[in-house]
């Protein structure tokens, strides 16, 4: 276990891809907080607002160790050249097609960025050896599992959407990386990310604007659903204590991943709510944030395509390890929210 907070080491440059995006941005600034050289990269599609995102890297301009990229990781040589100019020595590779619903509708985004692309970051490190490749994964490689909570050590091959998959996949290629050559990786997988400046596409996210327009919201599998929400300062201060502390080398000399450095971490809050429980707790915040009762109108509807009933993480290898849990509560997280929500949009 590690004692206390493991500071951040300015003396590294931290690659972080997808910097432009929720959980890019928040680990950007923190990272900069602490001294650290950054380079972000991100392509700034337009999956969802781009004047967000943009936003977003304005509050890192003030920073003088901030570097900003506008590429795209499914470009290789433009991958190479970036590794080849700034020397990262710790990567962070958050960038990624995300949503699971959108998988289906189009899946060669996915296949182009959670599958090409990650695997240019894995040759660049392979042929630019850094100290720690930590990526995002995702709780939805559990995918139809039924035993609860979710761990690490349990199998994932049943995967419900093709973004379930690219992120198992992302697993694998990094295994094989680890394995073959030398590159000390930790995939995490997140749950349910939520908080202030999030992805307009999460469910919380569009509740929201819906229900200051006065419009219904869809509530899937008739509300039957659990989800383990993880506020964001949880989720950046997890990473920020893996950053620097790649695996421990396996040790098992009859076995060909002897000294091999990989490993999977669950980063979620351990404690899954109900879908209408969470309504009702995000209605009580914007009221709160607004002055006023707001109530959502509800539809409710059969379980979507590639969605799941629940997810429940089993993050205890996390505090083992790094002497961290996440345990913001809904309440708190949804008032943050709420709060930044209607001041950035003007709510009245």
């Amino acid at each position: 276990m590690i004692e206390g907070y493991t500071k951040l080491d300015p003396s590294k440059t931290y690659l972080i891809t997808g910097g432009a995006g929720f959980i890019g941005f928040f680990l950007s600034k923190k990272l900069l907080d602490h001294g650290c050289r950054v380079v972000g990269m991100d392509n700034l599609n337009d999956y969802y607002d781009v004047s967000l995102k943009e936003n977003r890297l304005k509050q890192l301009e003030g920073y003088v160790r901030y570097t900003f990229i506008k590429e795209d990781i499914s470009d290789k040589e433009m991958v190479i050249k970036v590794f080849e100019d700034y020397k990262p020595t710790i990567i962070v590779n958050l960038a990624a097609q995300a949503g699971v619903r959108y998988s289906i509708e189009n899946p060669d985004s996915y296949i182009k960025s959670n599958i090409i692309g990650f695997y240019n970051i894995l040759e660049a490190c392979r042929h630019n050896p850094v100290d720690h490749l930590v990526y995002a994964s995702s709780s939805s490689v559990y995918g139809a599992n039924e035993k609860v909570p979710f761990s690490t050590e349990d199998q994932v091959d049943n995967p419900v959407s093709l973004y379930a998959a690219s992120k198992k996949s992302n697993e694998l290629m990094a295994h094989t990386y680890s394995q073959l050559y030398g590159i000390p990786s930790t995939g995490l997988r997140f749950f349910t990310v939520y908080g202030p400046m999030g992805r307009p596409d999460m469910a919380y996210f569009g509740f929201t604007e819906k229900i200051f327009k006065g419009e219904k919201i869809e509530v899937f599998n008739f509300g039957d659903c659990s989800r383990d929400f993880t506020y964001i300062d949880d989720i950046v201060e997890s990473v920020a204590r893996i950053l620097g502390n790649p695996p421990a080398k396996k040790v098992d000399k009859d076995s060909i991943l002897n000294g091999i450095q990989y490993a999977v971490y669950n980063i979620g809050n351990n404690q899954p709510e109900q879908l209408t429980d969470y309504i009702a707790a995000l209605e009580k915040a914007l009221s709160k944030a607004v002055g006023r009762t707001m109530v959502a109108e509800k539809e409710f509807l059969p379980m979507q395509q590639g969605d799941v009933k629940a997810t429940y993480s089993d993050s205890s290898p996390l505090e083992r390890d790094f002497d961290f849990k996440p345990s913001t509560s809904i309440e708190k997280g949804l008032q943050k929210f709420a709060d930044w929500y209607v001041e950035y949009y003007k709510v009245k």
